[in-house]
């Protein structure tokens, strides 16, 4: 809904300009009409492009109503600038241009071929004519880059500067037509009519403003180059807002607290490592060519050897060991745990946490696994291309007392290989896998792709969603004819009872990838799947109790308003996916006490989905779009933000350290959609820039 309404706002904004652009021209050109039925045509004309222009600006009206009733007001707080720039030239038109137009009409009104009179050509060269079309033209191209360019909060700078252009822009219109018009007055002749000069006047104005405005922009893409070294830890800081006893106040907002904060550094928030490791693993990370299931050659970045990397499977309780060796990937890896919420030394990012391993070199994890559940690894290191070349492998917690014998654990992980196009791990066709009747089975399903909505389809029989990002769900009810989707990073556990007849699980690519389940090992998956409508969690299962909830008082609340900007990063010139109108290293870091309960409020006002990925935590979703979470508690760490929701979520700041809060789409991360979460008193000794090996997206 929000998209459409902002969609239909800048489409009529952009048909308002053109019109507008066109009708302007024409106006300005009423001046040359040889004789006085010319004119009166031509006067008749532009009475009709008024109208145009009038139904265009109502187009654009419409879609401001639309989305004012559709959304909330942060959604459209900004862009209550545009009316007017539209409104008053178009009353302009009517209450100044039409008039005059209209005497016109009726002066001429014999239509004879005669020439025009001085005073004829002092009526149609008037300001009060001519400049109210070319008024709109202005507003309608300064409420499209508005669209374009205003975040929430506002910047009142990048605001009016646009409309300071604007308003000299149209004085200098109106006394270039007031000049032409007191010369005809004056002369009681017409100028004569050189296209070829005015086509040339307007082209040296352009080259002037061309000139005056590189050197903003370029300064402007020279500031927005990353530095060569920055430290994780610093940066601007939010504080957010709330009410904690021992803290400042300060116009509403927590600041930090008045008793010193001992400074701890990242290195030093290792958890529990001493001690032989219950497990241990050995992660190589190295380029190779690896074969799919269909015989098809991948060029790949691995770990062991295969893509995706191994299985790492342990349980709950245990002392886990895992050593990372870099064989050959020049840009340099790590090893980051996706949902598993580890202490921050063994997070694996690049430049906040450890640096990253270069060729030659190798970095040990030790990590105690506190959670029971389905999550995966990546590399953090250039996390964009490595994820993307195969960086990354499955991971799951089994609980204490391993998982029950009897159940088919199913890992279901997609990934689109380069020339290799969409698999299930290395299979890029169907598989077949014999399974008894009566036999409980689960799927783990994750989507690994970078800014790609996967859809799983589950047919032949009833089944359930049993947790999602790793998190069970409270007594999930049984599904049938849904569809699963997950954004980048996100996780579903699907649990059913194998019947006697074959289950399939459908990837959405016409029946040529997915798996068949049966008793006995054959079957195909269907070449046609219907449409079926999308999971959504916020009202599935049965409600239980939990540490906190939507009503409890939270010590810090912050508002995450995720949009797009025109604006410049890194030396370039783009459309910026920004966090509150801010792209790194300039995104605030939340800063947090340990033992706080955090609340966050996630708008996404952009053009496309978002799945927000906070490290170390997982949050309580407390509400979607409005709408109370009353199912199940509904634990997510990657939470699909499509264009236009808002979500609140919550979480205890119980796991010290600086950690990343991102975009899980890598490429929107590596643009600059990313952020902090920051405990107060922690450092780090690790720098990212373009001068360092770190390079965490």
């Amino acid at each position: 809904m929000y998209f459409a309404a902002i969609s239909v706002i800048r489409g009529f904004l952009f048909l308002t300009l053109l019109l507008a652009w066109i009708a302007g021209n024409k106006a300005s050109h009423l001046l040359f009409s040889g004789t006085e039925a010319t004119l009166n045509r031509k006067a008749r004309k532009l009475i009709t492009w008024a109208v145009f222009l009038s139904i265009s600006t109502a187009g654009i009206l419409a879609g401001m109503i639309w989305l004012m009733s559709a959304t909330e007001f942060v959604f459209w707080q900004d862009r209550l600038l545009i009316p007017p720039l539209l409104i008053i030239p178009t009353l302009m038109l009517w209450l100044t241009s039409f008039p005059r137009l209209r005497g016109i009409r009726q002066a001429t009104g014999r239509k004879t071929n005669n020439p025009l009179d001085v005073r004829l050509l002092s009526r149609a060269s008037q300001p009060a004519v001519v400049a109210p079309y070319q008024f709109v033209a202005l507003g309608s191209l300064t409420g499209l880059y508005w669209t374009f360019t205003t975040t929430v909060p506002f910047d009142m700078l990048n605001g009016m500067i646009p409309l300071v252009l604007l308003l000299i822009a149209g004085m200098a219109l109106w006394l270039t037509h007031l000049n032409r018009s007191s010369r005809v007055s004056l002369t009681g002749t017409k100028p004569v009519n050189r296209p070829l000069m005015r086509l040339l006047r307007r082209m040296a104005v352009l080259v002037i403003a061309l000139a005056l405005g590189s050197i903003p922009f370029y300064s402007g893409l020279q500031a927005s180059r990353l530095p060569e070294t920055i430290s994780m830890a610093e940066g601007p800081m939010d504080n957010g807002t709330g009410a904690k006893l021992d803290h400042h106040h300060r116009n509403g907002a927590v600041t930090a607290s008045a008793e010193p904060v001992k400074e701890v550094s990242v290195d030093s928030l290792t958890g529990s490592i001493e001690g032989k490791p219950d497990v241990s693993f050995t992660l190589t990370a190295e380029k190779k060519t690896v074969k799919l299931a269909s015989g098809r050659t991948v060029e790949a970045w691995t770990y062991n050897g295969q893509i995706p990397g191994p299985e790492l499977r342990f349980r709950k309780g245990q002392l886990v060991e895992v050593k990372l060796i870099n064989k050959d990937i020049t840009e340099g890896v790590t090893l980051h745990w996706h949902g598993l919420d580890v202490p921050n030394a063994q997070d694996g990012v690049a430049g906040a946490t450890q640096n990253a391993v270069l060729p030659g070199e190798a970095y040990t994890y030790r990590f105690i696994a506190e959670q029971v559940g389905s999550f995966w690894y990546h590399s953090h290191q250039d996390s964009q291309e490595a994820v993307q070349k195969g960086l990354f492998g499955s991971l799951v917690v089994e609980p204490e007392e391993g998982m029950p014998k009897d159940v088919k654990d199913i890992t279901v992980m997609t990934h689109i290989w380069e020339a290799g196009g969409v698999a299930i791990g290395d299979h890029d066709g169907i598989q077949h896998i014999r399974i008894a009747p009566g036999t409980p089975v689960r799927l783990r399903l994750t989507n690994t792709d970078d800014w790609v909505r996967q859809s799983f389809k589950l047919l032949g029989t009833k089944f359930q969603v049993a947790a999602i990002d790793g998190t069970d769900l409270h007594e999930p009810g049984d599904l049938a004819n849904v569809s699963l989707d997950l954004i980048t990073g996100g996780r579903y556990d699907v649990t059913f009872t194998m019947p006697d007849s074959p289950v399939t699980l459908n990837v959405d690519l016409g029946g040529k990838l997915g798996i068949v389940m049966s008793p006995d090992g054959q079957g195909e998956l269907p070449r046609h799947v219907p449409d079926m409508p999308v999971f959504d969690p916020t009202h599935y299962g049965t409600p239980t109790s939990t540490a906190f909830d939507a009503n409890s008082h939270f010590d810090r609340e912050f508002t995450m308003v995720l949009d797009n900007q025109l604006g410049f990063f890194n030396g370039k010139l783009a459309l910026n996916y920004t966090i509150n109108g801010k792209v790194f290293p300039d995104t605030p870091m939340y800063m947090v006490r340990e033992g706080e309960l955090v609340k966050t409020t996630i708008v996404n006002r952009g053009a496309v989905e978002h799945p927000m990925h906070l490290h170390g935590h997982h949050m309580l979703v407390l509400s979607r779009n409005g709408e109370a979470v009353d199912g199940s508690p509904w634990w997510t760490d990657t939470l699909d933000t499509a264009p236009g929701e808002v979500y609140e979520v919550a979480f205890v700041a119980d796991n010290p350290g600086l950690w990343m809060d991102h975009c899980h789409n890598l490429a929107h991360a590596a643009a600059g959609m990313t952020m902090h979460l920051m405990y107060e008193g922690i450092t780090s000794p690790y720098t990212v820039g373009t001068a360092t090996h770190n390079h965490p997206e």
